[in-house]
């Protein structure tokens, strides 16, 4: 949503990409359907700067796609922290645990593969943040199974709410409505402090009282 001049701009003041995230980007982008879904550079930093910033010990990912987001995330980790990453696409499995052998944060990172409702299920931790970027009409179903396991004064980071533009068009397919009214749901969720902010997609950045 916002120009290719601004995006060169924000890239070259943000931190750089490592040589692991541009080969992830890379191969996502030559091997994998839908590689838009990926965070991509300046989205990574932000989910990166927000790890650090709370210094995340419990991380919860909700649709892991190629492990770029996972890794950004994971910087932010405390030195005993670890990420637990979901994901049902058991196709890309191979080359998301190749990714992460890659990286000194692999034993950081718990990669489950299957129903992310069943997963939580078996995962007994509260976590300080949670990045919810699967299925979206099920973004209000994770945001209520998980909403009691994130500590006071944690972050749940949802993405794609601004839908492509959708959003603000107030376009009435199926999808974007179920965008809209998670959207509202949040911003009249008074057990939180919330916005959105415009990155990439949008990033709806909800801190619990």
């Amino acid at each position: 949503m916002i120009s290719e001049e601004l995006q060169s701009l924000l890239l070259k003041y943000a931190e750089p990409e490592d040589s692991l995230l541009q080969h992830i980007d890379r191969e996502t982008n030559l091997k994998v359907l839908m590689p838009r879904m990926l965070s991509g550079h300046y989205q990574g930093r932000v989910l990166s700067m927000l790890s650090k910033m709370i210094g995340a010990r419990r991380i919860l990912e909700v649709g892991t796609f190629t492990g770029y987001a996972t890794l950004c995330l994971a910087e932010g980790l405390t030195d005993d922290g670890l990420i637990y990453t979901l994901d049902i696409n058991a196709e890309l499995e191979d080359m998301v645990r190749g990714n992460f052998a890659k990286s000194p944060l692999n034993p950081k990172i718990k990669y489950i593969i299957g129903d992310a409702q069943q997963s939580l299920q078996h995962i007994d931790e509260v976590f300080d943040l949670v990045f919810i970027d699967a299925d979206k009409k099920n973004n209000g179903t994770y945001y209520h199974l998980i909403f009691d396991r994130v500590r006071p004064g944690g972050i749940i980071i949802v993405d794609n709410v601004l839908w492509s533009g959708k959003v603000l068009g107030g376009a009435q397919d199926k999808d974007t409505k179920n965008i809209s009214n998670f959207n509202d749901e949040v911003a009249n969720d008074q057990r939180v402090e919330k916005l959105i902010l415009p990155v990439r997609d949008g990033l709806f950045v909800i801190r619990k009282k």
